[in-house]
């Protein structure tokens, strides 16, 4: 009688243990999707970052120069001039924040305060 309670045990010990070894494993491929997961999110926010910084540049350059050929007269000069402006500054401000180019001496002049 207590080998046949012994060997119940004994295989409810083996079926949890492989349980438990099941859950673990499934655990750890969740950790990973997780964090597969976070690093798209964090590469779509980018993305999104440095897009709406360019699409800002060229449609602020693009407003300006429209207003400026309205009130001085001079279309389409004023729009070409200040669409290519902001052009130029849209690439300079994607590039800024991707780390490409170091950001203007002013902010490094503020950065360097502030750190001491």
């Amino acid at each position: 009688m207590t080998d046949d309670r012994d060997d119940g045990l004994e295989e409810r010990r083996r079926r949890l243990s492989a349980e438990l070894a099941n859950r673990k494993a499934e655990d750890v491929a969740e950790a990973k999707r997780d964090a597969q997961s976070e690093e798209s999110r964090k590469g779509m926010a980018l993305g999104f970052k440095l897009s709406s910084e360019f699409i800002s540049a060229v449609a602020v350059g693009a407003i300006l120069g429209y207003m400026l050929d309205r009130f001085a007269g001079t279309s389409p000069w004023g729009l070409i001039v200040l669409l290519l402006l902001g052009f130029c500054a849209g690439v300079l401000n994607v590039l800024r924040s991707v780390g490409m180019v170091a950001p203007p001496p002013s902010m490094q002049k503020r950065n360097d305060k502030d750190g001491k």
